[in-house]
């Protein structure tokens, strides 16, 4: 089993798949779909041939129309609105369409070197705030890899941080309230919707 909370990591590191894992699920929100004051969201869940009629909800195959045209269609579906209950593995009744639309619309924009430029952006920016924040006296309290986020420390950093987010500025996710040990420690993320001069701005704002 693996698990990943930012699949767009996966453009740029080997698929879990190749590393031995039968099924792997996570988070698909960054790509394209709001927050939504958080929901609907969209998950994703893979797995190996043969695990797939095991699989919840419906699968979709690649096919050729009567014209050989390009075309998709329900190839599995294991919801009990469509087959005997006793062998149903799903009853998911809500409807999901306009999220994995998005993901679809997202995706194809994108392509396949699309998304991997997109990936590195995101770990070039994390890097570059890493420094950033290192530089303006901050510490990287762990020395584990990132991708795009990463945690800080600093005296104070809990009340700057709330003095900053009344002025407007998202300095990261204070974590101080998830866990008391942690008070004095931000939590950044970066994507490709900020820049060197947002990460330079943060970085001066959190050394004052």
């Amino acid at each position: 089993m693996s698990a990943t909370a930012e699949p767009l990591a996966l453009a740029v590191l080997q698929a879990p798949g190749a590393l031995g894992a039968d099924v792997a699920c996570g988070e698909a929100q960054s790509f394209g779909v709001p927050l939504s004051f958080g929901g609907p969201q969209v998950g994703f869940l893979a797995a190996r041939q043969e695990l797939v009629r095991q699989l919840p909800g419906r699968l979709i195959g690649e096919t050729v129309d009567s014209g050989g045209q390009r075309a998709f269609v329900m190839t599995l579906t294991t919801r009990e609105q469509h087959i005997r209950r006793e062998r149903a593995t799903s009853n998911i009744c809500t409807n999901q369409g306009l999220c994995a639309l998005r993901v679809a619309i997202y995706l194809a924009l994108l392509g396949r070197r699309g998304l991997r430029k997109l990936a590195l952006a995101n770990l070039s920016l994390a890097q570059y705030a890493r420094g950033a924040l290192s530089d303006a006296g901050l510490e990287l309290p762990y020395s584990a890899p990132v991708f795009n986020e990463f945690v800080v420390r600093g005296p104070g950093l809990g009340e700057r941080h709330a003095a900053l987010l009344e002025r407007g500025l998202v300095a990261g996710l204070h974590l101080g309230p998830y866990d008391a040990t942690l008070r004095d420690h931000l939590l950044i993320c970066t994507t490709e919707l900020v820049g060197r001069d947002d990460i330079d701005r943060l970085a001066r704002e959190l050394s004052a």
